[in-house]
């Protein structure tokens, strides 16, 4: 079967399911495989369960209304380019080391006043998941946000040609998946994938002109610039840090529910890119004001105990850094940092753990660290995992404290909020 004889099913049956557990009537199920899961073998569970059509690349597995391919998560993929170019709407492409997806969040509820906007749901970034947010676009959207993610070099350059974006952002490139992309020039090479394609495409950027590494790799390609620098096309500036981030634009002041000056750019990202797409200045500042984060994304949790800001969705060491530094400038009493593991990061996991452990002694902040990562550096104050330290609690004391909660999800971090 050609791609675009199913794509044409796809029309009929605009529905993804890519799990057997969570399956959908007249959907089509596509059998995607993994290191340790292979879906070709729930692709017959599948039809019997309400799939109209089971995707599947093992002949083994193939029985009535399987439709076999070469490979399932190429013909995702290519499929959603085909659906992509159906799309008469602008789409708005974003990545970046820390930030990318509060700032998504904060362009679509701005975007979403005026219209019909469709927006990357949680972590569907990557090579299957942007696949499949590409092809939750309909009729009925009149814009999108897409979020890409990588890990390593080449998968910005392949969602970029997915999705297509329009116009796109890089919030900012610093250290993370060092394993993957082998050093910071690796995560460089791979997120500028992105101006690559809007340079080829002759769209536009949206450049935050104080981070000059940006500046540097966005130059020659038509774009605008935000920033507190006077040369930037969007002029604001950072007005109050605490408890929340505020910013003046253009002699307006827009406050926040986000913890941080790093803030800054991300929510002046989101009021520029609802500039450009003519969104009103009313309901830019509404927006952004009325946003709350969460799924445990500088979440503020407020306890009988104590006052807790949970970020423990994502951790690198260039996010670890921007949230340790705010957290150690704000204006609160006894504070207490509850540190996770980074991930990913290859032959620089040591120096880079030995850095946060450093760090914090400097700013003398009492402070335990979680994961095995800080395990095989120091024994004081630090714990296996999160259960470690929930079972040795009793050795700190954990009432009238303003904690910071923040490392990789993997260690589920946020476990801990129940015993504070």
């Amino acid at each position: 079967m050609s791609i675009i004889e199913l794509y044409n099913i796809f029309k009929n049956y605009p529905t993804i399911c890519t799990d057997s557990r969570n399956l959908l009537n007249n959907s089509l199920f596509f059998a995607l495989k993994g290191d340790k899961f292979n879906g070709n073998k729930f692709a017959e569970k599948a039809i019997q369960g309400g799939c109209k059509y089971s995707i599947i690349d093992e002949k083994e597995y193939e029985s009535k209304n399987c439709i076999l391919v070469d490979d399932v998560k190429s013909t995702l993929q290519e499929l959603a380019k085909i659906h992509r170019e159906q799309l008469n709407i602008p789409i708005i492409g974003i990545t970046g080391t820390n930030g990318k997806t509060t700032t998504k969040e904060l362009i679509n509820t701005v975007l979403s006043t005026q219209y019909r906007c469709f927006c990357t749901k949680g972590n569907l970034n990557n090579q299957i998941g942007l696949p499949l947010s590409i092809l939750s676009i309909s009729k009925k959207h009149e814009i999108a946000v897409i979020e890409m993610g990588a890990s390593e070099i080449g998968e910005i350059k392949n969602l970029s040609e997915i999705a297509k974006p329009n116009t796109a952002i890089i919030t900012n490139i610093g250290k993370a998946h060092l394993e993957g992309f082998g050093s910071l020039d690796g995560v460089i090479k791979a997120k500028t994938e992105l101006y690559t394609f809007i340079k080829k495409s002759k769209g536009l950027l949206f450049v935050n002109s104080g981070d000059k590494l940006l500046l540097k790799e966005s130059e020659n390609i038509k774009q605008i610039s935000f920033g507190s620098n006077k040369k930037s096309d969007y002029k604001a500036k950072l007005s109050s840090r605490f408890p929340y981030v505020s910013i003046m634009k253009n002699n307006t002041t827009i406050n926040s529910n986000l913890i941080g000056d790093f803030q800054f750019e991300n929510i002046l990202a989101a009021s520029v890119i609802g500039d450009y797409y003519n969104i009103s200045p009313e309901n830019i500042k509404k927006a952004i004001e009325n946003y709350t984060p969460k799924n445990n994304r500088t979440e503020i949790v407020t306890t009988a105990n104590n006052y807790i800001i949970l970020d423990a969705y994502n951790a690198n060491p260039s996010s670890m850094e921007s949230m340790i530094s705010a957290f150690s400038e704000l204006k609160k009493e006894n504070k207490f940092c509850i540190l996770g593991e980074m991930r990913e990061l290859g032959e620089y996991s040591k120096e880079e753990h030995q850095y946060l452990i450093d760090k914090m002694l400097e700013l003398k902040i009492e402070t335990v660290f979680i994961g095995e990562e800080f395990c095989k550096i120091t024994h004081l104050n630090s714990f296996k995992n999160t259960v470690d330290f929930i079972e040795n609690r009793e050795k700190y004391n954990l009432k009238n404290k303003t904690f910071l909660i923040k490392g990789s999800r993997g260690i589920k971090l946020e476990d801990i909020i129940k015993y504070l």
